[in-house]
């Protein structure tokens, strides 16, 4: 297991890297660690609706060596994940072959909210390194018994974090002061 040596942030589908839980997270961790915040090329081109995940997973699959080099450490040494759909992406390009320290995911969508028959778990038994889940105990996409199932899928090992009363979106201060201590608890245990 590699140490992490920096960090990419992902954003959710209708958002951008200029998220607020993003922006807190390397905030706390820039002066101690590499930190690069990352839109898609929808976003990028001015777009709020992502084409399918696996178009933007071969996206990312080819960035992460150039966003590696651009932070100057090894593709081995880059923490990936992000918020929503952006972590889920990230935890798909893993399981695909991506080579990374481990894999953040923030408020994994695990389902379509009402909809827990459809899954989005067929990778998870493919990630083999670290994953950090940090969810909110209300959030409509995952609870946290669905997370604790189905992330025992994964041969890596699993942190699951809860934050109490959150819902997808941690929209009060305290839940977002939350998921960067969650954050910044993970990658020491990692050894950034």
């Amino acid at each position: 297991m590699a140490a992490v040596e920096a960090l990419l942030l992902t954003p959710g589908a209708g958002g951008g890297a200029d998220h607020r839980t993003l922006v807190d997270i390397e905030a706390a961790l820039s002066e101690h660690l590499p930190v690069r915040r990352h839109d898609f090329a929808y976003r990028r081109a001015g777009r709020r609706a992502p084409p399918r995940a696996p178009s933007v997973v071969a996206e990312l699959a080819g960035d992460l060596p150039r966003i590696a080099d651009e932070l100057g450490v090894s593709p081995e040494g880059l923490a990936i994940g992000g918020r929503s759909f952006g972590g889920r992406v990230c935890s798909m390009a893993v399981a695909e072959g991506a080579a990374a320290a481990g894999v953040v995911l923030l408020s994994y969508p695990l389902h379509p909210p009402e909809q827990p028959e459809r899954l989005r778990t067929e990778h998870f038994d493919q990630i083999d390194v670290p994953c950090l889940f940090v969810s909110g105990t209300r959030d409509p996409f995952a609870t946290p018994d669905e997370l604790r199932e189905h992330a025992a899928a994964i041969a890596g090992p699993v942190t699951l974090r809860f934050i109490d009363g959150a819902r997808h979106d941690p929209n009060t201060i305290a839940a977002r002061r939350a998921v960067v201590e969650h954050v910044i608890d993970w990658l020491d245990a990692l050894g950034r």
